[in-house]
């Protein structure tokens, strides 16, 4: 039942709920305590009240925008815990006493206050808000003065509002008491408070204090294009969970010869972003996008088939492909969009393939062939497993845009893979991975993650106090503790190192202050590659692990495994890199045959229904390799899909950017040429 109200609700936990329904009860209590009257049982509400929405706004609930959208807002709910202290005072007999007057008269100077207050805090945030933000471009040009403090500009409408908690406190003490120099003293020392806040924040509306205007903004921006000349762009549109499509771009872009450049669309993307030093350069409106000067701009790289594309796929002057954010035999790798790009690169001849089976009118003379350059760092198998018991790892998609079952393993067999694995006759160690987007669309699906997080914690808690891992524990143990000391020292170095020595407060700062610095670049790559391997040596190689987010990188988690478990997605064209043992879920039941004829990543794997009774044969692969019947048919795979060895991906991929760029300066020279060219009669 609580579960349930709490999906209705849309609220992360039962303490949000409860805050919640404090909430919801606590202001028609004070009402109740008002009229009856009740000075305490007033006071205990009104505590209740403030407490219960104070927790709800640090949690970020999203009640708290509901409330807003049916006009109990946050400053409806002070004006009426206000109103109702008024009418207290009033049943209690103060009507005609001084008390109330200069109650009401406080009252009505504080919520006269906080127009202002909100003004100002309008306009710096409207300001500062530039046409576009920035990382390693220098904006010098522009006027950016520093932000205001947090303190100051960090929910500043909480911030004035709660100061009333004085005055309310102090009337009702001298309410209570007949001390009215109490209520005097509260309600002086709420309105000095609230004048203080104003004009900390005055000075901060000078015009020496704002940020040139979005026009000089936007010609700073102009002037730095045509100085810099970027030749190729990644150009990037997504929520913030799909950061990652880009992220696996940047290392690649930071590689290619010419000028590159990195072109987002939404402002929440740039906080997601991975340490590059690439230029970046969000611009959120189309308008200004189509305004900017990218006229060097030879090719553009779009990761991802969505809707704002066509801001950029409008300019003739580029060439404009496809490189997708995976390989796959998803019905995404072959969308018909694609036929929108001037080529469409892939990772090997599969991909090739892909596209004259789906018939979706992507020529085969518009698909080039140019590997995969985010896979350098996957580790080839040695055909021997790396630890004394193999580590397997799970990881499944997510649960796709539709219901159909094939999408991903989770719903339907997710739990029985983790189960046999975690009770596998010959102990395996399990890593288990979800896809970013995992129970973003569909409940059941983060339910059954959730389920499966739980499973693996409780065999790993299980398998630390079990007597058959106590040797090595005790062997690892001082090993383990300086690998632990060594991660938080990592931490703190890459978290001083992601300051910059000093912590943007806005994205006006972002943009000024994070110019290129190739040493801390450098840095933070060498430190981010010793956090992953220090984290395996933190851990026992028996310990199970859940891991999410974004710092345990998939291809350490390849690395670390001697086989995976996963589904139709480019994770599976990915692990082929490393030549180990893979199994696929069929949980469409399209029977063995069939799903090894739609898709061609599964060639070499062994195919597991949804009961997972197959990974026996998965783990007899990993431990008797002269038993790893599919050993030679995962070469030849790894061939087909992913190309060549040699030349390598980065210089495929150079290669095809530096050709392209030359058949669009032709392109532009040829235009240019025939508009001089008088038209004859």
């Amino acid at each position: 039942m609580i579960s349930k109200a709490m999906r209705l609700a849309r609220v992360g936990s039962g303490s949000e709920l409860a805050a919640a329904l404090l909430v919801a009860l606590g202001f028609p209590c004070i009402m109740l305590a008002a009229i009856i009257p009740n000075l305490w049982f007033f006071a205990a509400a009104t505590a209740v009240t403030y407490l219960a929405d104070r927790y709800l706004h640090h949690c970020g609930s999203y009640l708290i925008n509901r409330l807003a959208a049916v006009r109990a807002g946050l400053s409806i709910r002070f004006l009426v815990r206000q109103l109702l202290l008024v009418l207290l005072l009033s049943r209690m007999g103060y009507g005609e006493e001084t008390l109330f007057y200069v109650t009401v008269a406080c009252l009505l100077a504080f919520y006269g206050l906080q127009a202002p207050q909100s003004a100002i805090v309008t306009l710096i945030r409207l300001r500062r808000k530039l046409p576009v933000i920035t990382r390693n471009i220098d904006l010098e040009r522009v006027r950016i003065p520093d932000a205001p403090s947090l303190l100051l500009m960090n929910r500043p409408a909480e911030k004035m509002l709660h100061l009333d908690v004085f005055a309310v406190a102090g009337v009702l003490i001298a309410a209570e008491t007949r001390v009215y120099a109490i209520a005097y003293a509260g309600l002086a020392l709420t309105l000095v408070l609230a004048l203080g806040y104003l004009l900390l924040l005055l000075p901060y509306i000078r015009p020496k204090r704002l940020v040139a205007s979005g026009d000089k903004v936007l010609d700073a921006v102009d002037t730095w294009l045509r100085e810099y000349k970027p030749s190729v762009v990644l150009y990037f549109s997504g929520s913030k969970e799909s950061a990652y499509q880009a992220n696996m771009w940047l290392e690649t872009m930071a590689q290619l010869g010419g000028q590159p450049m990195i072109l987002l669309r939404e402002r929440n993307i740039l906080p997601q972003l991975a340490t590059t030093s690439v230029p970046v350069l969000c611009v959120p409106g189309g308008v200004h996008l189509m305004n900017l000067d990218l006229s060097s701009v030879r090719v553009a790289l779009y990761a991802a088939n969505v809707g704002k594309n066509i801001h950029l796929l409008r300019v003739p002057t580029m060439k404009h492909v496809f490189i997708g954010h995976g390989d796959s035999d998803k019905i995404a790798s072959v969308n018909p969009y694609s036929k929108v790009y001037d080529e469409v690169w892939t990772a090997g001849r599969a991909g090739r393939d892909r596209y004259a089976l789906a018939d979706v009118g992507v020529r085969d003379e518009d698909i080039v062939e140019v590997g995969r350059p985010q896979l350098a760092t996957i580790q080839s198998w040695s055909g021997m497993q790396k630890n004394p018991i193999p580590t397997v790892l799970y990881a499944p998609t997510w649960e796709g845009w539709d219901d159909n079952p094939g999408n991903t393993s989770l719903l339907l067999a997710g739990e029985n893979i983790v189960r046999r694995l975690l009770e596998a006759e010959q102990p395996v160690r399990l890593l288990y991975k979800p896809h970013p987007f995992t129970g973003t669309r569909s409940a059941k699906a983060k339910a059954v993650h959730l389920r499966i997080t739980a499973m693996i914690e409780q065999a790993a808690a299980g398998r630390a106090t079990d007597s058959r891992w106590a040797e090595q524990s005790a062997a690892l143990q001082g090993e383990q503790a300086e690998a632990r000391a060594e991660l938080a020292r990592i931490e703190a170095r890459l978290a001083e190192l992601a300051a910059g020595g000093r912590t943007a407060r806005d994205e006006a700062e972002l943009s000024r202050d994070s110019l290129a610095d190739p040493a801390r670049e450098a840095e933070t790559a060498k430190l981010k590659d010793e956090w992953n391997a220090v984290s395996w040596r933190a851990q026992g190689w028996w310990e199970h692990r859940v891991i999410t987010g974004a710092q345990m990188r998939l291809y350490d988690c390849f690395n670390e495994s001697d086989a995976m478990v996963s589904d139709i997605s480019s994770v599976v064209s990915d692990f082929i890199a490393s030549g180990k043992p893979y199994a696929v879920t069929d949980s469409a039941e399209l029977g063995e045959d069939e799903f090894r004829r739609q898709n061609t990543a599964v060639r070499a794997a062994v195919i597991l229904s949804n009961s997972a009774a197959e990974l026996d044969e998965l783990l007899a692969a990993v431990t008797a390799p002269a038993e790893d019947a599919m050993a030679d048919a995962r070469r030849e795979l790894k061939q087909y899909l992913l190309g060549p060895d040699e030349p390598t991906s980065i210089v495929q991929f150079d290669s095809a950017v530096k050709e392209l760029a030359a058949k669009s300066a032709a392109r532009n020279t040829g235009v240019a040429k025939s508009l001089s060219e008088p038209v004859s009669g």
